[in-house]
């Protein structure tokens, strides 16, 4: 399936997923276009990062949580039993909502996941951290800090630290939970513009409170309300022309 000729990277098909006996998402189905960014809005509680996590599986963390339904990633369903997890996450990276440095220097930040892959060339992994602190467009900001401890970065350069920590070792799609809502302006305004450049190379889902910032970064936005999907489609359509009134009163301020 394809929204105009775009193939599809994933797909949440059916998917229910509960927290011990309560269900937190109720039959979402869900496109997720490749090489596009595709927002999840709605109020606080309504599931969408629930819905972000069960893209990578990281729910499997929280006892008692378990899922229905699919979700495919290049037409496999992750949701299968014999699904190596480990793997999943590799190639399907998540920036979480507060920045999560090691605390190793910058260039062990990155270089970390790469030897955990089996990667020993000196050489190589040094060409593969200064690529990957290149694409989340913090290199020229820190080169001259690469052994200084990641934890002395601004709040702003820890998160494209991570970002550059998350795609090192090349995932298809990144996944970021609000990634730029414990930041400043400016840095928010640095992890979109690196954003715009790495949809050219992996799928990018990002879930937000902030209706301008879904409007500027994103191509598809999907509406949650209360554990169900009620709206999706081209951002543009969404924020001009919403097919609901529900959709328009939250992107308008009205409720949410």
């Amino acid at each position: 399936m394809s929204h105009s000729g775009i193939p599809v990277k994933l797909s949440a098909r059916g998917l229910n997923f509960f927290y011990g006996r309560h269900q937190a998402l109720f039959d979402v189905n869900l496109d997720f276009p490749e090489y596009r960014i595709t927002a999840l809005i709605g109020p606080s509680g309504c599931g969408k990062s629930t819905f972000l996590r069960c893209l990578n599986r990281m729910n499997d963390l929280i006892p008692g949580a378990r899922a229905q339904g699919e979700i495919l990633l290049n037409g496999e369903n992750i949701n299968d039993r014999r699904t190596d997890v480990v793997s999943l996450r590799r190639r399907v990276g998540m920036v979480f909502q507060k920045p999560n440095p090691f605390p190793k220097s910058v260039f062990e930040n990155v270089a970390y996941g790469l030897r955990v892959n089996g990667m020993t060339k000196k050489a190589e992994i040094s060409d593969k951290v200064e690529e990957s602190l290149r694409r989340a467009a913090i290199f020229e900001e820190i080169k001259d800090r690469l052994h200084k401890s990641a934890l002395s970065l601004s709040g702003g350069q820890q998160q494209r630290l991570c970002i550059a920590r998350a795609l090192a070792v090349d995932p298809q799609v990144l996944l970021m939970d609000e990634p730029a809502s414990a930041l400043d302006p400016i840095a928010t305004q640095k992890i979109e513009e690196s954003m715009h450049e790495l949809k050219a190379r992996l799928t990018i889902i990002i879930v937000t409170h902030n209706m301008q910032q879904a409007a500027r970064v994103s191509d598809g936005t999907a509406f949650f309300y209360m554990g169900k999907l009620v709206e999706s489609g081209e951002t543009e359509g969404i924020f001009t022309r919403p097919r609901l009134k529900q959709t328009e009163d939250y992107i308008t301020g009205r409720f949410g």
